[in-house]
């Protein structure tokens, strides 16, 4: 069982800080690697909550595995996020403050596919052209698109 559906059983639904980590794929044509999450069925990019005793390049390694079936090789820490447009309730009504630890994935090895339960699809996209995403997927998209998350820094 994972800490936050361990602490969960303690407090229901209530808001709780999430520290987590998100991991940014790009292909060579620049495009970015989206999942789309089976719990809101939008897209989203793979990452979650951080476990005990963990260090959160862990979390970002074993994330994406779960999620997209690669080992990240080599991350670049990219930008620390919180705040309301991390503010997130699940379908379930679990209410959660999201801390974002983004890193971008220099290289990994491995063939992406889906992995778990928490993903229906995985594919690449344009920044230019995303479907439907999930709202802090959505905000961290926004950054980089108003600059705020240096592009060259990213890609």
């Amino acid at each position: 069982m994972s800490y936050i559906m361990d602490l969960r059983k303690h407090i229901g639904h209530d808001p709780i800080i999430g520290i987590g980590a998100t991991t940014m794929v790009f292909n060579d044509k620049k495009e970015i690697l989206l999942n789309l999450r089976s719990d809101t069925n939008t897209w989203g990019i793979p990452g979650g909550s951080m476990e005990l005793y963990e260090d959160i390049k862990e979390t970002a390694i074993r994330e994406l595995r779960e999620e997209a079936g690669i080992t990240a090789e080599n991350l670049e820490l990219v930008d620390v996020l919180s705040g309301k447009d991390y503010y997130f309730e699940y379908p379930n009504g679990d209410k959660m403050c999201t801390v974002i630890i983004l890193f971008k994935v220099l290289n990994y090895s491995g063939e992406i596919k889906v992995s778990d339960n928490e993903s229906k699809e995985l594919r690449f996209f344009s920044l230019n052209s995303l479907p439907q995403m999930e709202s802090r997927a959505q905000a961290i998209i926004d950054k980089i698109k108003n600059g705020d998350i240096k592009i060259e820094k990213v890609i």
